[in-house]
């Protein structure tokens, strides 16, 4: 590499981690993530794993620490692998983790591939533990492929975390379930405000969000918590529930953004790099990638795109449009 100096933002914020969606395909139409007939990018233009695999050493080149794999689903890709086994070669030699979130329909098949590459730990996307619900919110979704998925997971040795969205009117009357469940499996859980992303047709982003300060006050009326100073390089605040000893952790991008400690930013698959989750601003990284075989024009581009990061998004659902992105979460990747 020619400049070894890390990524530090205008905000003299370092930037060590980078979630790369690796498709915007997925075999879920999950509500609140895409429409249900989604208008997927040509295959032309998406990067193509050597380009992905490039495109994230040269970040790991740059300080970057930690990379998740995103989609859509990122298990859906053709030939997945091959990019987790080419990323892995970096564990050790300037990436500490290697990781992905997942939806869980493709574990049972890659669960273990994934453990053996050097994958140490997962998120699964899991709003619901009722099958119908499950069907309904995925649309195309099975509950008991994911719960198998899982249970590979745990069996190749995988650490399993998982993520539910809190929607109001839908999984509230699930709140202590999940809780529940994932102490006797032993899966820490994260709960995440919807975020306003993307076109959602009949139905309002804003009838969907149930705010975690209401989730979080409901869960302490009957339980514990106590405030952990942990931090994963990823936005999430944590509490430890004393009656079971297990970490919930809180995303709340709408009642308390975690903008000041932002160290991380998106590159989707086609290429474009997103310095902010809640803004538009992008660089177009394919460009350089394809103009040269040397990666030195990919890292500086990378540089220019950095010294453009914003201070922090405009997330409001308080104003009652919320700061709304046009693109789906699927494309910019989850």
């Amino acid at each position: 590499m020619s400049d070894a100096a890390p990524l530090i933002d205008p905000f003299a914020r370092p930037i060590t981690y980078l979630r790369v969606s690796v498709t915007d395909r997925c075999d879920f139409r999950c509500t609140y993530c895409m429409s249900e007939h989604m208008q997927f990018l040509p295959k032309a233009d998406l990067l193509t794993l050597e380009e992905l695999e490039r495109l994230s050493s040269a970040f790991v080149d740059l300080g970057v620490r930690k990379l998740r794999i995103t989609g859509g689903e990122p298990l859906v890709r053709r030939n997945i692998m091959s990019f987790f086994e080419a990323m892995a070669q970096r564990l050790g030699s300037g990436l500490d983790e290697l990781t992905l979130t997942t939806n869980g329909s493709q574990l049972s098949r890659f669960a273990r591939p994934l453990a053996e590459c050097g994958v140490r730990r997962v998120n699964v996307s899991l709003d619901t533990l009722d099958p119908d619900k499950f069907a309904a919110i995925t649309r195309w979704g099975r509950l008991p492929q994911v719960l198998d998925g899982i249970r590979a997971a745990q069996d190749a040795g995988l650490r399993v975390k998982i993520n539910a969205v809190a929607l109001k009117g839908f999984n509230e009357d699930e709140l202590f379930a999940l809780l529940d469940w994932c102490a006797t499996q032993g899966h820490d859980l994260t709960f995440i405000e919807v975020m306003p992303m993307g076109e959602m047709g009949d139905e309002n982003r804003l009838d969907q969000y149930w705010a975690l300060s209401d989730l979080r006050a409901r869960l302490a009326e009957r339980l514990t918590l106590t405030p952990l100073a942990e931090r994963t390089g990823g936005p999430a605040r944590y509490v430890r529930v004393e009656e079971t000893g297990q970490k919930i952790g809180f995303i709340t991008p709408l009642t308390h953004n975690f903008c000041e400690s932002c160290n991380r930013v998106r590159v989707t698959c086609t290429g474009e790099l997103f310095m902010c989750l809640g803004q538009e601003d992008r660089a177009d990284l394919r460009s350089a990638l394809r103009a040269s075989p040397d990666d030195e024009p990919v890292r500086q581009a990378i540089r220019a795109a950095i010294a453009r990061k914003p201070k922090g998004h405009d997330f409001d659902y308080s104003r009652g449009v919320g700061g709304q992105m046009t693109r789906h979460m699927s494309h910019t990747g989850g």
